[in-house]
């Protein structure tokens, strides 16, 4: 039996990654600045989902879904930077932390593309 809060605790599990290669990169001015943004971007989806679960509508719940995607993607190419600077001499964590944030764009490009589709077709 699958639980209900699974991706909320994958997302939570994802922002403590995150978090993980932030306070691992070098001290430069480079790293610094990526590490602010991925601290950001990393944790950011976890708080919007909470907010979607408790969204005032179907277009606030598509908006914050949305806001979680958005933020995701932008962990992901952060990701991607912070790898191809070698940055980060623990590739096993590099590694699970990229494979985790392109699991969970997939999850909500799905779940997004399904919100939208199931509004427009309750229009009907």
């Amino acid at each position: 039996m699958e639980r209900k809060f699974d991706l909320e605790e994958r997302l939570i599990d994802f922002a403590v990654m995150a978090l993980s290669v932030v306070d691992v990169l070098p001290n430069t001015y480079s790293a610094n600045h990526l590490g602010h943004q991925l601290a950001r971007s990393g944790t950011a989806p976890a708080l919007l989902y909470g907010e979607a679960q408790a969204a005032e509508s179907q277009a606030d719940f598509i908006h914050k879904m949305g806001l979680c995607l958005k933020e995701l993607r932008e962990s992901e190419i952060n990701l991607m930077i912070i790898s191809k600077r070698n940055y980060i001499k623990d590739l096993i964590l590099l590694q699970k932390v990229q494979q985790e944030v392109k699991e969970l764009v997939a999850i909500f490009t799905k779940s997004v593309k399904t919100a939208q589709s199931n509004k427009t077709n309750n229009r009907k």
